[in-house]
């Protein structure tokens, strides 16, 4: 075994596909995880301690029991428009959270992370496709509270030599081939999802927010990248920080768009069966076209994206969809 890393939010949809890479990479994943969106049928490959992040004592007391040589930090809310409803839960939780790990990864002398950031930190984007050294300026708490942490880190390195690979993810989706984990989310809110909830008349119809984008087809496009892809990419940061690398900002997605339009086509390609569907007006702060360059992810990690193909990913998220496991939905 290549040793323990202590995975928070490791019960979560990304959290829960890291475990899984991690173990198929010969690591032991720790998931530490409050279970309040996550889901306990989704820990398989290793122990499950629950606590939250802002609880210290909890927080000493597991990484004395397991002593990780590295901690993968997914745990987070993620909802953008609760963010801008209730900023304050998503400051005391991902910032403040974030803080109290932190703080105990260097006491134990823990000197390797690897961060769940996102591309929200951009906001709107001057030049598309987006690289890391895009000026950060998120629109939303969600996204402030992910540069906030981004910041820290660069601290820690500074003050503790705390190394970090920070992961902005651009558009996860999709679910394991095997059909062992998928998204499930309470209440959903992503469009693959969803879609496919319509489709299944296990939701109400898909609302399309906008039509009059400067877009191809008028919808927005965004960059769709496979959350096993996005697992794999955790893993070889992993590896690139054992080997002395430093706090460093990786973009991960495709680099090719997919607008919404071409979501409900592959959709109704991959089931056979129309989405239902209606067109609503645009939503504030929605940029037209948000696409990665994830070429530093390419050179420095030695990444590329395998499973992302719209199809692939739309044909996974649909077998996990018709599988038995949406039970977690109730667990």
């Amino acid at each position: 075994m290549r040793g323990t890393v202590l995975v928070t939010g490791g019960a979560g949809y990304v959290g829960a596909h890291g475990c899984k890479a991690l173990a198929e990479a010969g690591y032991q994943p720790v998931v530490y995880d409050n279970l309040v969106h996550g889901h306990e049928a989704a820990v398989r490959w290793g122990p499950l301690e629950r606590g939250e992040l802002s609880d210290r004592v909890r927080l000493d007391e597991v990484f004395g029991r397991y002593k990780p040589q590295a901690v993968m930090h997914f745990a987070a809310f993620t909802a953008v428009g609760e963010s801008v409803a209730d900023p304050g839960k998503y400051y005391r939780n991902n910032v403040a959270g974030s803080l109290s790990l932190f703080e105990a990864t260097v006491a134990h002398g823990v000197g390797q992370l690897v961060f769940s950031s996102t591309a929200a930190t951009y906001g709107l984007p001057a030049r598309i496709p987006i690289t890391e050294d895009e000026p950060n300026n998120p629109i939303n708490p969600y996204g402030r509270s992910k540069l906030v942490v981004e910041q820290m880190l660069f601290d820690f390195e500074r003050a503790h030599g705390l190394r970090s690979a920070i992961m902005r993810y651009f558009n996860a989706a999709g679910a394991s081939p095997d059909g062992e984990i998928g998204e499930t989310h309470d209440p959903e809110t992503h469009l693959i999802p969803l879609a496919l909830d319509a489709v299944a008349g296990k939701g109400s119809e898909l609302t399309v927010f906008g039509t009059d984008y400067p877009t191809p087809d008028g919808t927005c496009i965004r960059d769709y990248i496979h959350v096993g892809d996005l697992a794999d990419a955790h893993v070889r940061a992993l590896d690139r920080l054992a080997d002395g690398g430093a706090t460093r900002a990786y973009n991960l997605g495709t680099g090719s768009g997919v607008s919404v339009r071409e979501i409900l086509d592959a959709a109704e390609r991959i089931t056979g069966r129309a989405v239902p569907h209606r067109f609503g007006p645009r939503r504030e702060g929605d940029p037209p076209v948000l696409v990665s360059d994830a070429s530093r992810a390419r050179s420095e990690l030695g990444w590329q994206s395998r499973m992302s193909d719209i199809d692939t990913i739309v044909a996974t998220a649909w077998a996990w969809h018709q599988g038995p496991n949406l039970r977690w939905q109730n667990d």
